[in-house]
């Protein structure tokens, strides 16, 4: 007998009774065809010398489970009165192929910018071993592809995953994501010409799965449009913004190195402070500020309001150092009286390049580095009080003069400090 899963076949059984009593006869199949085969009926009685045929169906299901080649059948015939006369008849069953794959790729749809990657799916739901292969195709030859394993042996019921590789030929830079659509087909393998002329299936070929690779740019319109701003926001900077921070900056240092103007009542002996008469490290301020009571001499760069509890008054130093020099000019505090400075003001309008200290006294008050800028203020709510014949000093030691607003490199570093606050007599 012949018989494809999912189909039926059937066959018959006479059974005689031979002996002089009446029987009953049960029919039973056995073997591996037993799970779907039947027999009808199942039980039959016969008089002496009778008999009947009884129908035996075969009804294979479709399933991985019933392996393709022949198989044992027997009905085991079973009388009821004598036992011990029981029969077992046999035949073979020759069960047919039929080939079946399930396939599943995913994702259906990839982004990348040359390249990706999917997982396809295999299943043999047929009843014969077979090995499977695959076939892409697109409407162009942008894509490459690349299956791991390429044909992969599956035996019936048993399921594998294949990855897929898909790569573009050139990255797209600018511009809209470009979509490849492309299909991949499922086949069995093997001689069709030779499964046709054994009268098996021919191999079975599953319809073409769908998918699309989408290539995105390696720059995204978004990221222009950054770009774009930011560069925009960078010109509008060197053509606006940075000449004129320069030249504000260059007006505040040319302010803080002019000489101020003095009254009447202001007059002082002529020397510059902080560099004595000649100009040598150390030199006192000569014009020391001084009360500007019943119309009394004042100090140079000195100036105030009267009052009993001290007057406004502020000092300039203005300091000149030759390359690789290290100079000195102060302000000496007046005699009897004590100084609150609240505020000061150094001005390095050329750019040197070099080492500042600013010393109150014996409190040093900061040291700076003078290519890091070219003014600098300093401001005290509770001043910082220097008795009687202490000194603001300032110390400067040039290690490369600078280039004023002229365009010329000086010939040596020049500093500027002005400290201002409250001149008060001892004991006020």
């Amino acid at each position: 007998m012949t018989v494809t899963p999912g189909d039926i076949a059937t066959t018959t059984l006479t059974v005689r009774n031979d002996s002089d009593i009446v029987e009953a006869y049960s029919l039973e199949v056995v073997g591996d065809c037993a799970p779907w085969t039947t027999v009808e009926p199942a039980r039959v009685s016969l008089y002496p010398g009778t008999s009947e045929t009884v129908t035996i169906r075969l009804a294979p299901p479709r399933s991985p489970e019933i392996r393709a080649g022949d198989k044992p059948l027997g009905v085991r015939v079973l009388p009821t009165e004598h036992p011990e006369s029981v029969r077992v008849l046999e035949t073979t069953v020759h069960v047919g192929e039929f080939h079946e794959l399930q396939t599943e790729l995913a994702p259906r749809r990839r982004r990348g910018w040359l390249r990706g990657r999917y997982r396809l799916a295999v299943r043999n739901q047929g009843n014969t071993p077979v090995q499977v292969g695959f076939t892409p195709g697109q409407a162009g030859e942008e894509l490459g592809f690349a299956f791991a394993p390429a044909e992969p042996k599956l035996e019936p019921g048993e399921s594998t995953e294949v990855v897929l590789r898909v790569r573009t030929a050139k990255p797209v830079w600018f511009g809209n994501p470009v979509v490849w659509p492309f299909t991949v087909d499922t086949a069995e393998t093997g001689d069709q010409e030779a499964a046709a002329e054994s009268g098996r299936d021919e191999p079975a070929v599953r319809a073409p799965l769908d998918a699309e690779f989408v290539q995105i740019p390696v720059f995204p319109k978004w990221l222009l449009a950054l770009l774009a701003a930011l560069l925009a926001l960078l010109l509008a900077w060197f053509t606006l913004v940075r000449p004129a921070v320069r030249s504000a900056a260059k007006e505040a240092a040319h302010e803080a190195v002019q000489p101020r103007p003095t009254t009447a009542g202001d007059q002082g002996s002529g020397d510059s402070p902080g560099t004595g008469g000649n100009n040598k490290p150390g030199g006192k301020a000569s014009g020391a500020p001084s009360k500007t009571g019943g119309g009394g001499d004042g100090g140079s760069g000195g100036d105030g309001t009267s009052g009993g509890a001290g007057r406004q008054s502020s000092a300039t130093i203005d300091l000149k150092t030759s390359g690789g020099q290290t100079r000195t000019g102060t302000y000496k505090v007046p005699e009897d009286s004590v100084f609150g400075v609240t505020d000061i003001v150094v001005a390095n309008f050329q750019g040197d390049e070099g080492v500042l200290t600013i010393t109150f006294g014996e409190r040093k008050i900061t040291t700076i580095a003078l290519e890091t800028f070219r003014n600098q203020d300093y401001h005290w709510v509770t001043p910082i009080k220097i008795p009687a014949n202490d000194s603001v000093t300032i110390n400067v030691t040039c290690a490369k003069p600078g280039t004023p607003a002229t365009g010329r490199q000086a010939q040596g570093c020049h500093e500027v400090l002005n400290v201002s606050g409250v001149l008060s007599r001892t004991g006020e």
